[in-house]
């Protein structure tokens, strides 16, 4: 590919960004797109943004990237919680590490690779890529000193970056621990694979269980159910209902006029006719008979939610094994209230390994039928190839336009439309498994996809993409450096256009809400529907933390191989936080809390990265005859290794559990402060398993206070 194929790549996705952030500017000042765009904001205030209409309102103008930046990180932190901190510190250590690699590479690496053979130079958008990249360095080259010690400035850099940021996260996820309000999964323990008895029900068995065992710490527990038909009925009863009063009060207005509304389908007039008011609608006066049929239609499952007195005894019982038997008794410490996901709490405790040999062969089979579409991708950066296949397409690639367009434009186009399916199959495999929490569930999606994106946008590319369906290349275990020595300088302008077309473009889209806006026209101006209040949205970590490492992945291993990526690189960090910081300020609401657990996922894949990067600078030294530099890269490798384990073992315990002296300091000052006997009470009404609604009340069965079970129904609105 030549420079002026990566021009236009560059220029089409610069001209779709300006359009998307112009058209961005003007559609957020429109009071009918403001709980697309403001739907965080509206949570809170509980208002509707009503401004006239004026001109102002049809012109493109940067405030929002002002507003975007006069909020700080503390500000941040209360509004949206530590996880979109934690987000926006992988964008900051991105910007850094990459600023640094830029530097070095632009004035030491550049100059080197493009001055690295005797030739006579073209023009510069006539030059082909490969004279920018390693590939141009002649073997035995003197000068390839300087790309070694480029990557020990990159890697040193990011060493450093990386351990100051674990060490700044960890730190405030104590502080958010311990100076938070008191919650109550730090009391809870999720009890699976209660053991049954023929003489005695579950409530029973774990009641005697723990006061046995933990009688002095035990507080109560909750029984989990597998609701039955009748609960199943009612909740679909209350979603119409909830749907049909908001359409009920769009259509007509106090006095049982017919609204001017139409459908916005046909030009048909409304028939006039009065609403009355149903006798069988819901009250709470009305729900007696109710509740009888919903507690007899429930059923048992061997999964409970036991209360402990102190946080402390939770997290010793959540930790040590309380059977002799470790198929029994299982404990782990329990999600949020607002964080449990309840349909996956009556899986027996025995199929969650069958359930994640399954999901795990699932996923695979899945990473090796996408090889389709990415060989095809991969045939339309090699052109030549492509035309030996298909003789016919020979005619149509005698354009120089069409050329540049099909090899530096559409194949990273192709790609990310086939990308846009992965998330929803990952998300899927990950409810499969089988976790107990939303974000567990969003974590481990998280993580699928990343190896995922990894194995296929990088791995699947480099290794077929230097010769197509030469797909047995890690057959040879000892030849993979010096194939991905070879192949990732070729790949490095693919790579290029997919950072501009899915790095640039996707986060144009991401503030222009494409999907959210189209639902909300047609909600609003066709059906004719009221704004839900429900459908804010949580924000997308299983998406775009892939995203965010993945480039981080290319941008470490092509920074002294092909430097050029590095420029469209900062680029992309630099719009992301800016975009970013406005999507967690004003789009997306804070549903459940982590407390920054995302953040060891992604230190362990930048080291990852820099290790990846390492290997192939062996390979490419090895092939170029350089031992000098292979000898020193083999040292840095082994000190990112120890470097690694270090870290893990610093910090690591600090995301994985809680520590007994900051537990044991909360309970000593809530007890001091007299608050435990109000945070026992409220651990009564904290987990219920079915939705607040008026014709059910909140069905909270099994709740034995002080060693006396009691199955009463509390009602909360």
């Amino acid at each position: 590919m030549e420079i002026s194929a990566l021009l236009t790549s560059a220029g089409i996705n610069i001209g779709l960004c300006l359009l998307f952030l112009s058209l961005y500017s003007v559609l957020r000042k429109q009071p009918g797109n403001v709980n697309v765009y403001f739907g965080r904001r509206l949570a809170q205030e509980h208002s509707r943004l009503q401004d006239p209409f004026t001109l102002e309102r049809l012109v493109p103008s940067p405030t929002w990237i002002v507003k975007a930046w006069q909020f700080t990180e503390d500000e941040i932190l209360q509004a949206a919680g530590l996880d979109a901190v934690v987000f926006l510190r992988i964008l900051v250590f991105s910007i850094r590490i990459f600023s640094i690699a830029a530097f070095v590479c632009a004035f030491g690496v550049l100059p080197v690779n493009y001055f690295g053979q005797e030739m006579r130079h073209k023009h510069i958008p006539s030059e082909p890529l490969d004279v920018f990249t390693i590939a141009n360095v002649k073997d035995g080259s003197r000068w390839l000193w300087v790309h070694c010690l480029a990557l020990y400035i990159i890697t040193c850099s990011a060493c450093i970056l990386l351990y100051y940021e674990y060490k700044r996260i960890s730190r405030m996820r104590l502080a958010h621990i311990t100076k938070s309000p008191p919650n109550p999964s730090h009391f809870s323990v999720l009890v699976r694979a209660i053991p049954k008895s023929k003489n005695e029900q579950f409530g029973d068995i774990i009641r005697n269980f723990f006061v046995n065992y933990h009688g002095s710490s035990y507080l109560s527990h909750q029984m989990i159910y597998r609701s039955g038909k009748v609960q199943l009925i009612m909740s679909n009863a209350e979603k119409v209902y909830k749907k049909f009063v908001r359409l009920k009060l769009t259509a007509f207005d106090q006095n049982g006029k017919p609204s001017i509304y139409r459908c916005g389908l046909c030009g048909g007039k409304p028939n006039n006719f009065h609403l009355y008011r149903n006798e069988f609608e819901f009250d709470s006066k009305k729900t007696d008979c109710t509740s009888s049929d919903i507690i007899s239609e429930q059923k048992d499952c061997s999964a409970a939610f036991v209360f402990f007195k102190t946080r402390y005894a939770a997290i010793v019982a959540s930790q040590v094994l309380q059977s002799s038997n470790p198929m029994l008794w299982v404990t782990n410490l329990a999600p949020e209230p607002n964080d449990v996901y309840w349909s996956n709490l009556w899986i027996p405790y025995r199929q969650l390994w069958i359930r994640r040999i399954l999901t795990l062969v699932a996923s695979v089979v899945f990473m090796f039928v996408f090889l389709i579409p990415v060989t095809f991708v991969q045939g339309l950066t090699h052109l030549d190839q492509l035309q030996q296949l298909f003789p016919f397409f020979k005619g149509i690639f005698k354009k120089p336009l069409v050329i540049k367009v099909v090899s530096g434009y559409l194949p990273s186009v192709i790609l990310l439309l086939f990308f846009y399916t992965v998330p929803p199959m990952m998300m899927l495999f990950s409810a499969v498994e089988g976790p107990i929490s939303h974000s567990g569930r969003k974590k481990s999606a998280c993580c699928k996809v990343l190896y995922f994106t990894i194995w296929n946008v990088f791995f699947v590319n480099v290794l077929s993409g230097s010769v197509i369906n030469q797909l047995n290349a890690i057959s040879r275990p000892k030849d993979i450096p010096s194939q991905l020595a070879e192949a990732v300088p070729k790949q490095a302008t693919f790579f290029i256009t997919y950072v501009l077309t899915s790095g640039w473009a996707s986060l144009c889209s991401e503030i222009m809400q494409v999907f959210s806006l189209t639902y909300n026209f047609v909600t609003k101006y066709i059906l004719r529907c009221k704004d839900d209040p429900d459908s804010i949205p949580s924000f997308p970590y299983h998406t775009e933390v892939p995203k965010v490492l993945l480039f981080g992945l290319l941008g470490f291993t092509c920074s002294i191989l092909a430097p050029l990526i590095l420029p469209f690189l900062l680029i992309y960090f630099c719009l992301g936080y800016v975009v970013y910081r406005n999507q967690i300020l004003n789009v997306y609401c804070s549903k459940y809390e982590t407390v920054g657990r995302i953040w060891p996922i992604v230190h362990n894949t930048t080291v990852f990265s820099l290790l990846l990067t390492q290997i192939i600078a062996i390979g490419v030294f090895g092939i170029k005859h350089s031992s000098v530099a292979l000898a020193f890269t083999i040292l840095l490798l082994i000190f990112t290794i120890l470097f690694s384990e270090y870290c893990r073992q610093r910090f690591y315990p600090i995301f994985r559990s809680f520590s007994a002296q900051d537990l044991i300091d909360m309970d000593r000052e809530d007890e001091q402060s007299g608050k435990m006997e109000e945070i026992h009470q409220q651990l009564l009404t904290a987990y219920c398993q079915f939705s607040p609604m008026k014709a059910t009340s909140n069905f909270c069965s099994d709740i034995s206070t002080n060693g006396e079970a009691s199955g009463e129904i509390t009602s909360k609105d």
